[in-house]
């Protein structure tokens, strides 16, 4: 640990390449030492998620202003000079003076053999800022948008074929964009608009979010963990389009709900607070330790009808595990599938350097597995939410169609019926479809399925 926020982060971005590592882990864990106060800790969070938003665009300007390209540079030479460039080129309040002579001092200590060539190339692009080029956006769109936002060109290419290239840079920009902190009202202790004016009451700017009729948009930077509202259960951490899967289910007080894929659980309890805790939830995860996390936000909102279980929803659910009784039907069921997560980029940086096409295809037969499973386990005439926060069709639209196409006995609702007053959140065959950049909430797709009586 150090008390050099510069140096924590650089030791941060080295383990996360090397170890695969989590940002937000990491950062805890050095701010759980004691060694960082104040703005440092500020510092710290923006120089990483920072640097992991905006690295390939990084790795474009070394490119430009290295004669070794970014991929042959050792790594602590470039993660050194993705901080120093970060700085420099994307930070307005730290002087570039400062950026270049406090990363040479890193170097100084972590490169030494490499400080001079350091220095050199984050003054050159010091000098010739607005002599940056990129890929030319007519010939090369994908190459254009990918170094220019700093995603991978195969995840553009998606971008292009669903939205067109217009809409794709819109949403490419969104994505490479720190996103706002959302919370949940929790309703079962108190109203959104009493929440909203304590949190006012503290200094904390917040507004209602655009759509949910819980949720909080919060725009002061303020650690909410640590807020007494979030302690005493009134409220939780949850993105808006998380936050609309429980409203599409629509659960009612005294239904019986499964949710097989639960943790950490913002749906689930989410779920319980539409039901204003009367009924029944079962939640399952695959991964038991992941248990815990439903079970603390469980008791930290004050609900009690939710049960947790270990559950590979890969598996038939017929027989299941002993709590999934024999032959037991629910009214309602969510499946929040594993997926890649591409739409929730914004939110988890650090992930979106390791995705690869082949990570979708291995998800997809997954997320087909556990949809028809989960199906086994509802009653007739009940509903079951498909969810994911992916913008991949191949997760989303294909597995549904793949399902119906097997399974006569379900239909697809649609969700412009029974929802008219968020219409513009719908595709034209009546999915949930949220984007960054049209709604300001992550990207996320839900498709409401209903078994024939």
């Amino acid at each position: 640990m150090t008390a050099n926020p510069r140096r924590a982060a650089f030791d941060i971005l080295l383990r996360i390449e090397k170890d695969r590592s989590y940002a937000d882990i990491l950062i805890d864990n050095e701010f759980s030492s004691g060694e960082l106060r104040g703005p440092d800790r500020g510092l710290l969070t923006e120089l990483v998620y920072g640097v992991l938003r905006h690295r390939g665009t990084l790795d474009h300007i070394v490119n430009q202003f290295s004669h070794q390209k970014a991929e042959k540079l050792e790594r602590n030479v470039l993660i050194l000079l993705r901080l120093g460039l970060y700085q420099s080129l994307c930070l307005d309040r730290i002087p570039v003076s400062a950026a270049v002579n406090e990363t040479v001092n890193l170097a100084n200590a972590l490169a030494p053999r490499a400080s001079g060539m350091i220095n050199a190339v984050l003054r050159r692009a010091d000098r010739e800022r607005g002599e940056i080029r990129y890929p030319d956006r007519q010939s090369e769109p994908v190459a254009f948008l990918a170094a220019r936002y700093s995603h991978l060109p195969w995840i553009i290419r998606q971008w292009i074929d669903q939205l067109g290239f217009d809409e794709a840079e819109t949403l490419a920009k969104a994505m490479s964009e720190a996103p706002l902190l959302t919370l949940r009202a929790n309703t079962l202790r108190i109203s959104r608009d009493d929440l909203l004016s304590r949190l006012e009451s503290t200094g904390i700017t917040a507004v209602p979010a655009r759509f949910s009729t819980d949720g909080i948009n919060v725009t002061t930077r303020v650690p909410l963990a640590g807020l007494p509202e979030f302690q005493e259960g009134l409220c939780t951490i949850q993105d808006e389009s998380s936050q609309m899967a429980a409203i599409f289910l629509a659960p009612r007080p005294g239904e019986s709900v499964l949710d097989v894929c639960a943790a950490p659980g913002g749906k689930t309890t989410h779920l319980a607070q539409l039901m204003e805790n009367r009924g029944e939830i079962m939640a399952g995860d695959s991964a038991p330790r992941k248990l815990a996390l439903i079970e603390e936000t469980t008791r930290r909102l004050g609900i009690d009808i939710i049960t947790t279980m270990a559950l590979d929803a890969t598996m038939p659910l017929k027989e299941g595990p002993s709590q999934l009784v024999k032959g037991k039907r629910y009214n309602r069921v969510l499946v929040d599938a594993p997926c890649s997560g591409l739409g929730v980029l914004r939110r988890n940086p650090d992930g979106k350097w390791r995705k690869t096409p082949d990570d979708i295809k291995k998800l997809s037969a997954r997320q087909k597995a556990i949809l028809g499973n989960s199906a086994d386990k509802l009653n007739d005439g009940g509903t079951l939410l498909y969810a994911t926060c992916s913008t991949s069709r191949e997760e989303n639209e294909e597995v549904v169609a793949e399902f119906l196409s097997k399974r006569p006995d379900f239909m697809l609702e649609d969700l412009r019926s029974h929802f008219p007053e968020f219409a513009e959140l719908f595709t034209d065959t009546g999915c949930f479809r949220g984007w960054p950049h049209r709604h300001g909430m992550d990207g996320f797709f839900a498709a409401r399925l209903r078994k024939r009586q």
